[in-house]
């Protein structure tokens, strides 16, 4: 038996790890995630990759929100772009500047992968719409949960719905199948400022309190293939 839970509201990809991503209408879909979907990050000199956490992986470097990053139509290698949305020209000479350290670079993935989970993050409207309504006053959409996928989800959907396709498989169109796993656990990331979106750390209490700190779908990628906007989701 089938049942379509949802549509594809937005697709996004976050080229280099930890900053602002880029809107797409359409994406390619390998075992790893999106294609070239936090290929990059930014590595200081001890190996740790800039995240909003410090962990055995990762180092806390503030700021980096406040960044974006995008690839140009027909290359490999991203864009870095300032808070002012200005390309820069040399990304890790600004990076060494920005965050005031002289041993960042610019990397690309190697050996150890840059995700903090799983390839594929998968967020719903009506689990977004609970957070909104639980911190009024305070501005929130999908840029403060950085997912891949944001699902349109019916009217009447409850909140943290995407508990209930763990487990399960799910064909996004009709080239892509994923398979649900678990949700993520939320970390200050959540409050920090971005662009237009204030720090807050109203977003991660209510989420703490509500849920233990968890939301989204993590999944892995069962059939590689592609997803666009407007794509059905159809758990299996």
């Amino acid at each position: 038996m089938t049942h379509t839970v949802g549509t594809v509201e937005r697709i996004w990809r976050y080229p280099i790890k930890s900053t602002g991503g880029e809107r797409l209408e359409r994406a390619d879909v390998d075992p790893r995630g999106l294609v070239g979907d936090r290929l990059f990050a930014v590595r200081d000199g001890e190996g740790r990759f800039g995240s909003g956490k410090n962990t055995r992986r990762f180092r806390r470097m503030p700021g980096l929100l406040q960044l974006r990053s995008r690839y140009p139509e027909g290359t490999e290698r991203p864009e870095l772009l300032d808070p002012d949305g200005v390309t820069v020209a040399e990304p890790t000479a600004y990076l060494r500047r920005y965050l005031g350290r002289d041993d960042v670079e610019l990397a690309r993935e190697q050996t150890i992968s840059h995700f903090d989970q799983l390839p594929l993050s998968v967020l719903t409207t009506a689990t977004l719409d609970w957070v909104r309504a639980a911190v009024p006053g305070v501005r929130v959409d999908e840029r403060r949960f950085r997912p891949n996928l944001l699902i349109r989800t019916p009217p009447g959907t409850r909140a943290f719905v995407e508990d209930e396709w763990f487990g399960c498989r799910a064909w996004i169109g009709s080239a892509l199948c994923v398979e649900f796993v678990r949700s993520s656990e939320r970390c200050v990331m959540t409050n920090e400022a971005q662009q237009d979106l204030p720090h807050s750390p109203l977003v991660l209490r209510a989420i703490a309190k509500a849920h233990h700190a968890r939301l989204d779908a993590l999944a892995t990628v069962v059939t590689p293939g592609w997803v666009s906007s407007g794509a059905a989701v159809t758990l299996v």
